[in-house]
Order: structure tokens, then C-alpha cells, then sequence
């Protein structure tokens, strides 16, 4: 029986770019260039290694988002994954990481699963909460922020390093995991991958498809939302300490005052 592992990837505004919040308070999207989160391209990696350990597997990524959030699937496809779905809906604009979680676990489900793997957290939001909360929403054990990760007999092993302590942990299947950076370094999309990409089939899905009513996710039915947001303050000229014999003590009075020592 194939082994079916769904990736949870996201598109996310490049954290190059200047990036404000728009009128209501949600991340301007339109004025950024997007891209496939740097710290999901480990969880394809990941799945692709795992596949190809495998005797049969199939990878599936699956992103929600808008229109184009179809280039992080296309990202995912070329680096080497089977197939991809997307979940788009105008009702979808600023959904938190619980309604997320439940548009993701409504097409896991829908999509069928042994494993899903996400990356530790989202470089434009970097809760890291949305692998536990589908997890939660799916029924199924989760082992989360993996450095190390393999699957063998229907059992999900990976490493958890901590500060002081490395874990071994695992679960049996159907379970969620997510993996860290320190997982193993994404491979580069090949120009073959890059074209057979092109022909991989990419499913398109609304909330009516997920059995999903409009006030279950936006901002509407959000559980957190941004009350404020200020602009950070454009730099400031620095102050200039000029030595003339005295520098030294300038500088010591000025980090003190600042409370830096």
C-alpha cells in the first residue's frame, strides 16, 4: 500500500521586501513579492527522502492561500513532489492559525494521509502552532520540531534537540510532524524538475469543498486579531562620539544611560 504523506507548505511575503499591514490590519500581500516559506522547504525535503526510502509513496503539497500562492506549489512540485492542491477562497482573507488549521485538516482528510509534515513555523507569522492544532483537529499523535526524521514499519521516528538534551521520539501512523532547519538542507529545484513540474496536476479547492461555512474562518470568525500597528520609526542619525582623549568615558557614560551595561 503506498505510503501518502501530504506537505503543509505556505506562501509568504519575501522578508526582503518591505513589508506593512494593510488598511484592516492584515498583511499587505499585494505590494511584496511572495514566495514558497524558507522553513517549508525542509518539510519537502524531508517527505521527498522519506519517499524515496519508501517502496511506494506519493508526496502531496497542499497550501492555503490566494491565486498566487500556486508558485510555492509549483516550488514544492519542481524540487520533486507528485502532485499538489490548493485551497482558495475570497472568505479565506485573514484567517488565523486556528482557522488555518481547520481549512488544512478538512483537506488532509479530504486528500487522505499517513503523514503530514509541516516546517517548525512560518517565516511571516512564526507562531509554530498550526502542526499541533491540526494534529488536534485530525485525531492523530503529533511529534513536532524534528531534527532528525524516518519512517519504518507504520512508525514515524525522528530527534528532538533541545538546549541541554537530544529526545528520540516516536508515533504510529497516521501521525503529524514537523521538522526544524537543522533537519537537512532543501535540495535545488533541477531545470528537469523545473519543466516536469509544469505537468504535475495541481487540485483546486474552495471552503464549499471542504464543507466549511464563511464565518468559520477570515476575520470574521478569527479568534485573534490586530487591534494596532504603527510604522517603525525611520533610523536615526547615531551619536557621534568624538575622542579626544575622553572617548572612552563618553561612551561608557552614553551605554549606561542606555542601560546596556
Amino acid at each position: 500500500m503506498s505510503l501518502r504523506i501530504v506537505v503543509t507548505v505556505k506562501y509568504v511575503p519575501d522578508a526582503t521586501g518591505d513589508r506593512h499591514f494593510a488598511d484592516d490590519l492584515t498583511v499587505d500581500r499585494d505590494d511584496v513579492d511572495g514566495l514558497l516559506s524558507e522553513l517549508d522547504e525542509y518539510a519537502v525535503e524531508q517527505a521527498l527522502q522519506i519517499a524515496e526510502n519508501a517502496d511506494d509513496a506519493e508526496v502531496t503539497v497542499l497550501t492555503v492561500g490566494p491565486e498566487d500562492a500556486k508558485d510555492a506549489l509549483r516550488k514544492a512540485l519542481s524540487m520533486g513532489a507528485d502532485k499538489a492542491i490548493h485551497v482558495e477562497d475570497d472568505d479565506l482573507h485573514g484567517t488565523d492559525a486556528i482557522g488555518t488549521s481547520l481549512v488544512l485538516a478538512k483537506a488532509i482528510e479530504k486528500a487522505g494521509y499517513d503523514l503530514v509534515i509541516s516546517g517548525m513555523a512560518s517565516t511571516d507569522g512564526t507562531m509554530g502552532v498550526v502542526p499541533a492544532l491540526v494534529a488536534e483537529r485530525l485525531g492523530v499523535p503529533q511529534v513536532t520540531l524534528l531534527s532528525e526524521v524516518s519512517v519504518e514499519d507504520g512508525v514515524v521516528k525522528g530527534r528532538r534537540d533541545g538546549d541541554t538534551a537530544s529526545e528520540q521520539l516516536e508515533a504510529s501512523l497516521p501521525a503529524v510532524v514537523s521538522v526544524t532547519d537543522q533537519s537537512g538542507e532543501a535540495r535545488y529545484p533541477s531545470f528537469k524538475g523545473i519543466m516536469a513540474a509544469k505537468k504535475k496536476p495541481v487540485e483546486s479547492w474552495d471552503l464549499s469543498d471542504l464543507d466549511i461555512e464563511a464565518e468559520e474562518v477570515g476575520l470574521d470568525g478569527a479568534f485573534t486579531k490586530v487591534e494596532a500597528a504603527t510604522e517603525r520609526p525611520a533610523r536615526t542619525a547615531g551619536t557621534i562620539v568624538k575622542d579626544e582623549g575622553e572617548g572612552g568615558k563618553q561612551l561608557a557614560e552614553f551605554l549606561a544611560s542606555q542601560k546596556f551595561i
